[in-house]
């Protein structure tokens, strides 16, 4: 997608951005930390209605506020291998990380335990249902983080300060919200909390970069879905003998 930027900006324009940034965060404390402790379908429902306002913030914004309109992005495949190399190559780097240090780990182990059972709340103990939502999240969850992060956050960021203030601001804005997923299972005290979020930041960043580089989120959409599936597959894994995998 693309954006027809205005001519002229407001304070309006800066409360939205810092709206943005924040507001992954609080979606992420309502269904993953708030409704920890309510029922199955409450989570779901939580998680739902929370990421259908996210994602439903910059549509509202650009079309009902800023009065502009959406545009599907060119299919610009200038940087589409970039952005599977380095999807690649993170997710190479991640699964051979998590099998030869990772997996032996006392502090990964333990931290993997509270996984299991949030996997067993959540109603995802079946195989089928695990693949499913790791599909979900690899081709569409993806996506509409890279039309929210790239494309409306720092596209936003961009029209009002500069090129690389927008990449900072809006690559730490992406990590703050894994921050606490990180966090609830291995410790905000931890060092592999800060190392792992660090690492998202750094990847926010790469993607703002290749989609500023591209003006196409094809790119970025491809490296981020990568690194989804590594997710999914280190996470199958972990509960692999909780799905009777």
């Amino acid at each position: 997608m693309q954006q027809q930027s205005p001519g002229r900006t407001s304070y309006k324009d800066w409360c939205v951005v810092v709206l943005a940034l924040v507001l992954p965060t609080f979606v992420t404390l309502a269904y993953f930390v708030w409704a920890a402790e309510s029922a199955a379908g409450a989570q779901q429902a939580t998680y739902s209605i929370a990421k259908v306002i996210q994602f439903a913030l910059p549509v509202v914004w650009v079309c009902w506020i800023q009065r502009d309109r959406l545009h599907l992005w060119p299919w610009n495949t200038q940087g589409l291998l970039l952005g599977i190399v380095f999807g690649l190559v993170v997710a190479i780097a991640m699964v051979a990380l998590y099998h030869t240090w990772l997996k032996s780990a006392d502090f990964f182990i333990a931290g993997t335990n509270p996984m299991k059972e949030k996997i067993s709340e959540i109603g995802l103990g079946q195989p089928w249902k695990f693949v499913a939502l790791g599909v979900f999240y690899s081709l569409c969850h993806s996506f509409l983080e890279e039309y929210y992060w790239r494309w409306f956050v720092f596209g936003q960021l961009k029209r009002l300060t500069r090129f690389w203030p927008a990449v900072i601001v809006s690559s730490l804005g992406f990590m703050a919200h894994h921050v606490l997923v990180v966090g609830t299972y291995f410790g905000y005290q931890s060092p592999i909390t800060w190392l792992f979020s660090l690492a998202i930041a750094i990847g926010g960043g790469f993607w703002a970069w290749l989609y500023d580089r591209s003006g196409s989120l094809l790119g970025p959409w491809a490296g981020h879905l990568l690194v989804d599936v590594a997710i999914i597959v280190v996470g199958y894994d972990i509960v692999s003998k909780m799905l009777g995998g």
